[in-house]
């Protein structure tokens, strides 16, 4: 009888334990032990947002996604093939071996989703996974994964930059991020495990990915082929370092193209040297040159203190307090105009000139022009160049200054300045995203934020066009080559010393900066050639490279001959 009391308080003891399991099961805590059931069999998979388009200013894109897969895995299917499987995917797609097979046999205990590959081409991955199929493996499968392309290749790649595998590592692909990247989004599966089928749980688990925004740029996608194609043969032609190139809109100061050479494909970076990766014509200064004897000369003229046939002897060389200041060609004394100075791009005689300002006056309108401060169209690490301030500049600088040296710039900052010329003495800020947009520092660009500010009198803008005009006359000039046939150019050569680690090399830049029609400005073009091998200065080598790229923009736009007549300044007296 003890024994049949004892038999039955042990059975209610074993079925309170059962019973209270059961409450807890059901009753406690369903959701969690429900969630631990399912997961048993289940896996989660990311649905990559499809990335924003970057497109020129029609609308065609620039960089945009094309369709591609992923190649995930189920390691508790693989793991036991995975040598003979990671074979097959290493040979087919070009993937480390090693790394295939990690993922073949699961980074972690118990994982049954592992990524094998990203990005790969839709009809790759497909041919990839019925090898697989017909040679009886399972637990490989296909998810959705676009791909980033750059259907023009080099063409503006140094605007663009360039993405890795999930993120983006330069250009406008890495500054406006946050807009093109969108949100992805999740999915969970569940995998019946002894076939590799995979099922939805029955609580939907989908959540769909958010596609990125667009980025309509001011871009020209043809004009910025052509630019990059005739600076190309321009830096190859002269065996130069380098070169870069820059179209304006003149009345919006939209850029129409900006273009760098050496330049790399955005769809192979891999391939690039790394120092051709970025924008040169926006990272990179160097000192100008004689194109800066515009700004010095319209501000003269704007102030008061000089006019276009005003009158000076220029001696063969000039003492000033450190060095003596020499012209590019030898000569006694002559005499030159102002307009000749600039015709004859004369360094003593523009800094006769500027003798009328005090450094603190020059460089007041040098700032204006925008000489010394961040353009922040919206390119990354964009240099500030160099300007010394007026109230620490010596008069020794201030001369050197005056006629293009002792200062530095880029590229896009000279062709603004030159701009305003063109644009009757106002300044618009120079632009390169349509609209706006943010960048990642958190800065609104684009043109519905640019700002136009009065740095010349339109009576000074003229006259100094006027001046230009003669720099490209075959008589008087030292660019004819400039010329732009049936149109009027105004323009200005510039050869500098180029500085390297805080010396000057024995090298130059040379550059060509004008606008055309000269009587009504339409586009502004400014080209720089850096380290030529060649004899020659901003005349004899990019005064052509801007005649063909001025003349196919003028063409391109269908802006016609206004049939104005030349400058007849006098060059000497």
């Amino acid at each position: 009888m003890l024994r049949l009391r004892a038999g039955f308080v042990l059975i209610a003891i074993v079925l309170s334990f059962f019973g209270a399991r059961l409450v807890q099961l059901q009753g406690v805590d369903p959701r969690s032990y429900a969630a631990m059931a399912a997961a048993e069999g289940s896996a989660r998979v990311t649905l990559p947002a499809e990335r924003g388009d970057i497109l020129d200013r029609n609308g065609v894109p620039l960089a945009d996604s094309i369709k591609g897969k992923m190649v995930v895995a189920d390691p508790t299917l693989t793991a036991d093939d995975a040598p003979e499987i990671a074979r097959i995917l290493s040979d087919s797609l070009s993937i480390d071996y090693f790394k295939a097979l990690g993922a073949l046999k699961g980074r972690k205990e118990g994982s049954k989703f592992e990524y094998v590959a990203r990005r790969v081409p839709s009809t790759l991955a497909s041919d990839t996974l019925a090898e697989l199929e017909n040679a009886g493996f399972t637990g490989v499968s296909l998810e959705d994964d676009p791909i980033r392309d750059y259907p023009a290749g080099e063409v503006a790649a140094n605007l663009l930059g360039y993405m890795g595998t999930d993120e983006p590592l330069g250009g406008f692909e890495r500054t406006f991020d946050k807009q093109l990247a969108g949100v992805d989004g999740e999915a969970t599966w569940q995998s019946n495990s002894s076939k590799g089928v995979r099922i939805p749980l029955r609580d939907s688990t989908v959540k769909a990915a958010q596609n990125g925004k667009p980025l309509t740029t001011t871009i020209d996608r043809d004009l910025q082929w052509f630019v990059q194609k005739v600076l190309a043969q321009s830096v190859e032609q002269y065996q130069a370092a380098s070169g870069a190139a820059v179209v304006l809109d003149t009345r919006t100061g939209e850029t129409l193209a900006l273009a760098d050479y050496p330049t790399f494909d955005a769809n192979e970076p891999g391939e690039a040297n790394e120092d051709d990766l970025g924008s040169r014509a926006m990272n990179d200064t160097y000192e100008p040159g004689s194109v800066e004897k515009v700004l010095t000369a319209s501000s003269l003229i704007d102030a008061g203190k000089a006019f276009p046939r005003q009158k000076f002897k220029v001696p063969g060389s000039l003492a000033r307090q450190d060095r003596v200041i020499g012209d590019w060609f030898d000569h006694g004394d002559i005499r030159l105009t102002l307009a000749g100075i600039i015709a004859k791009s004369s360094n003593i005689g523009t800094v006769l000139a500027a003798d009328a300002f005090s450094p603190v006056q020059l460089v007041t309108y040098l700032k204006q022009f925008g000489l010394g401060q961040r353009t922040n169209i919206g390119v990354r690490g964009e240099s500030p160049g160099l300007l010394t301030a007026g109230e620490a500049m010596t008069s020794q600088t201030k001369d050197r200054v005056a006629f293009g040296q002792s200062l530095s710039v880029n590229v896009m900052q000279m062709a603004a300045a030159v701009n305003t010329v063109a644009n009757g003495g106002i300044r618009v800020s120079p632009s390169i995203i349509s609209g706006s947009a943010v960048t990642d520092d958190g800065v609104t660009v684009g043109t519905d934020t640019a700002t136009r500010s009065r740095v010349i009198s339109k009576k000074a803008a003229t006259a100094t066009a006027k001046m230009m005009e003669k720099v490209v006359d075959p008589e008087d000039g030292v660019a004819p080559g400039a010329q732009v046939p049936g149109y009027l150019v105004a323009g200005k050569t510039g050869t500098a010393q180029r500085v390297v680690d805080g010396v000057y090399d024995g090298s130059t830049s040379v550059s060509f900066g004008g606008f055309a029609p000269a009587d009504d400005p339409r586009f502004t073009v400014y080209v720089v050639i850096h380290a030529p091998k060649v004899e020659g200065g901003g005349g004899s080598i990019t005064g052509p490279v801007f005649a063909r790229i001025m003349g196919y923009v003028l063409g391109r736009y269908g802006v016609a001959p206004t049939g104005g007549k030349p400058s007849r300044l006098p060059v000497e007296w």
